[in-house]
């Protein structure tokens, strides 16, 4: 879809999964300073002291769970702390539970390691929420890891705190690790809560948390993430992140205790512009036929669903080619979407009208 898209005049993308913000001046402000100042040389292997030490202290603030710096591991963005996750439970013989949709490195990983995936498939017109007694019904005796995503991508579906605390109690008392990426907590757009499971009373050795900066503080190209888990988890992870990255990025890290010391109004109102965004193209979705959608509570996606049967890569493809509109398809985040597709609204509002002013009247000529 890139490739073609980039071989095309005026094609409106909401495809990109990355903020279009500007990278707030406080961040970029520390970041030149630690490269003026030298800080470009190796950290220890589980991140600068002085950025664990802040996450440490934004966590115990967030949650109920006190946390310290042996708590906590950066990684180079949230890629490499979801890759260290799941590569560090999953093997042959296992299983995961993957829900999908799921964001394209789940599976993928799974598949790497030799484990099996176990998919539990949610719907659109359900907002893509996850029953509890389902991911809990599907545990068995290989099951070593329950992978979470909320707010998600690509459905911007925030599960509700009693979703996430049964999956995690029950995960804990049969042994099994809950992977929870929760990269876009701070983008809920509804006035709700977004739970995490380090506020589930269940022990950190049966819960790993992957996030990063890069969304929430529109930093995406400084890589850098981090990893919560109980201290023994922490040592073996910290092992295994020396083989892969060494360490992380040394300036990013110094900018990234500047995004989480300073003025947090930037992230405030990068989310009153996702909720305005947001509003709007449900609002639009609806004017579209053929289409059923669902308001997603966080993040920046959503993932309206064709007719069943529809295919939707095709769909996606004539639609690029006929009215120069960029979108991702379903079967990108699992066999289950085939007749769905993402649209990122992490792009300006005029793009989006721009957008539909096109979708609407070519929704209304196709026939399925």
């Amino acid at each position: 879809m890139f490739n073609l898209a980039s071989t095309m005049e005026d094609v409106v993308h909401l495809s990109i999964g990355q903020p279009d913000f500007p990278t707030p001046r406080h961040i970029i402000d520390a970041h030149i300073a630690a490269l003026r100042a030298d800080k470009t040389h190796y950290t220890l292997d589980a991140g600068l002291p002085e950025l664990l030490s802040a996450l440490a202290e934004y966590y115990s603030h967030r949650n109920s769970t006190s946390l310290v710096e042996e708590n906590l591991l950066e990684t180079t963005g949230a890629g490499e702390a979801i890759f260290l996750a799941v590569t560090s439970v999953a093997f042959s013989g296992r299983e995961v539970i993957v829900i999908e949709p799921s964001f394209v490195l789940f599976q993928a990983l799974v598949g790497f390691t030799g484990a099996k995936v176990r998919r539990l498939v949610t719907t659109a017109d359900k907002g893509y929420q996850v029953d509890p007694n389902e991911v809990i019904d599907a545990i068995g005796p290989k099951t070593c890891a329950i992978i979470l995503n909320s707010p998600g991508n690509p459905t911007g579906t925030v599960y509700p705190k009693a979703t996430v605390q049964a999956i995690c109690q029950e995960a804990s008392r049969r042994g099994v690790t809950v992977i929870s990426d929760e990269v876009y907590d701070r983008l809920v757009l509804d006035d709700m809560p977004c739970p995490s499971v380090l506020n589930c009373d269940v022990d950190l050795d049966h819960v790993i948390v992957a996030s990063s900066f890069s969304k929430t503080y529109s930093m995406p190209g400084m890589r850098v993430g981090w990893l919560v888990s109980s201290r023994e988890n922490i040592k073996t992870l910290r092992r295994y992140h020396t083989y892969t990255t060494t360490v992380g990025n040394t300036p990013g890290q110094w900018a990234s205790i500047a995004a989480l010391r300073g003025d947090q109004g930037c992230v405030d109102r990068m989310v009153v512009e996702y909720r305005a965004r947001r509003d709007r193209i449900v609002e639009l979705l609806k004017a579209c036929r053929h289409l059923r959608s669902y308001r997603p509570q966080g993040a920046f996606y959503i993932m309206p669903s064709l007719p069943r049967g529809v295919n939707g890569s095709q769909f996606v493809l004539k639609m690029l080619q006929e009215i120069r509109v960029c979108v991702i398809p379903g079967d990108t985040f699992g066999k289950s979407c085939s007749n769905a597709f993402r649209l990122s609204y992490a792009t300006s509002l005029d793009r989006i009208e721009n957008a539909f002013k096109r979708m609407i009247p070519w929704l209304e000529k196709q026939s399925f």
